[in-house]
């Protein structure tokens, strides 16, 4: 045990917790006002039930000894999770900075399902995603697993996080449907402040998601951490180069959606390459994502907070530029193909490739199902009227002589009433 080993890992632990409440407002701030709070809750809620079904199972499935593809049932309910050493930290801790992950991993699926999927459909899904799917990936590539041992490169979860959950909300944008009114209108952010809090805040505890996944208060920590800062710099450049070529505007929102692109994009390499190459690949990064962008909104996919293009394209090309930019005189792990080791980016292909399939065909099985047992979406009116109102019974915010909880009920005749508009204390 290393007590300065101990103390970082503490620090980064509660940096990446802090990361779900930063989401919640980074994309608390991308919807209506009618849906902030539920939009909100969806990154708040995961830290209990992702994180409650992480501590039972998900942590046994994913890092106990088990098969090439999961892990067994070793750690089942903390069973042998003690003070003794993992590395050099205490095996508790080691748990408890992964489940950080397994959390806000969840937590972004959200972005593509907001503003129409039902508040209990959502937590029943992402209980049994922890489970079912982000717990035997992680094992894949950190527990020992197939991608493992084939020598798959993700220092701190581009494939395992990103690309997995930009798989499964792809699917669950499809399955659930899109809102009523996509298309039909401009749905445009209504706290764009909040959407930079959150980006800042996810910035910040992305150094804890980073450096901490060194395991250790060492030089790797201290790579990861300059890569976690120069990478996003560099994207956020090119990114406003782009706005201004195209619209001559540099607006905050996509400043924002910059900063979390090269915040993914890096993470897969971020104990791996050169700080020199971080700012290259952080650039390079820009391209994808932002025409990605451009592009889904030309089509019919409903993905409401753009979480393919920011998080799946951003988690693949970081992937693979992993494979091109490794370094093994900064890493001591293997080079890529700038190194002359080019069989890595078929590696790292073959590990997204992994993911992407598996990703996506267990949360459509996990949605049909849970659509057998639980309508998925909002109702018509409820959708209307906003989730806030119908799902949680509270507004974001006063206006009058301040707001009411209003029941599912009520809500529902208001919406369908033609006048007038307003109810005692409150507003329809």
């Amino acid at each position: 045990m290393n007590n300065a080993d101990v103390a970082w890992m503490l620090v980064s632990t509660a940096l990446v917790l802090l990361m779900t409440p930063a989401l919640a407002f980074f994309y608390g701030g991308l919807v209506r006002s009618k849906n902030a709070l539920n939009t909100m809750m969806m990154s708040f809620i995961a830290l209990g039930f992702a994180g409650v079904a992480w501590a039972l199972l998900g942590y046994s499935l994913a890092f106990a000894p088990g098969t090439a593809l999961v892990g067994g049932l070793g750690y089942g309910l903390l069973k042998g999770v003690t003070l003794d050493p993992q590395g050099t930290i205490p095996h508790v801790l080691f748990m408890a900075f992964q489940g950080t992950f397994a959390v806000i991993t969840a937590a972004l699926i959200s972005g593509a399902i907001v503003e129409r999927m039902r508040f209990g459909a959502y937590l029943a899904f992402i209980t049994l995603w922890v489970l079912t799917v982000y717990a035997p990936v992680a094992h894949w590539v950190w527990g020992g697993g197939w991608l493992a041992t084939m020598g798959a490169l993700d220092f701190a979860g581009g494939t395992v996080v990103h690309v997995n959950a930009a798989a499964a909300a792809a699917v669950a944008a499809i399955v659930v449907g899109p809102r009523h009114d996509h298309g039909r209108q401009a749905v445009l952010p209504h706290n764009v402040p909040f959407v930079l809090l959150g980006a800042g805040l996810l910035w910040f505890g992305w150094f804890g998601f980073n450096a901490g996944s060194a395991l250790s208060a060492n030089g790797i920590a201290g790579l990861a951490f300059a890569n976690t800062m120069l990478a996003p710099m560099a994207t956020l450049v090119v990114w406003t180069l782009l706005d201004l070529t195209r619209t001559k505007h540099v607006t905050a929102v996509g400043a924002a959606t910059a900063i979390v692109v090269g915040l993914v994009a890096i993470t897969p390499a971020a104990g791996y390459i050169s700080p020199t190459s971080s700012l290259l690949l952080g650039g390079l990064a820009a391209f994808p994502s932002y025409f990605a962008i451009m592009f889904r909104a030309r089509t019919r996919l409903d993905d409401s907070l753009d979480v393919v293009a920011a998080h799946g394209v951003g988690g693949t090309v970081g992937a693979l530029l992993t494979g091109v930019f490794a370094d093994v005189a900064w890493s001591g792990a293997a080079n890529g193909l700038v190194g002359g080791n080019a069989g890595q980016i078929g590696i790292q292909a073959a590990g997204i490739g992994a993911a992407l399939v598996y990703s996506m065909v267990m949360t459509f099985v996990l949605l049909k199902v849970i659509g057998l047992v639980v309508p998925l979406r909002a109702t018509t009116r409820d959708e209307a009227l906003g989730l806030d109102v119908s799902d949680h019974g509270e507004e974001a915010y006063a206006e009058g002589d301040g707001a009411i909880l209003i029941g599912p009920e009520l809500a529902s005749s208001l919406v369908a009433a033609p006048a007038p508009a307003t109810v005692q204390g409150g507003r329809a």
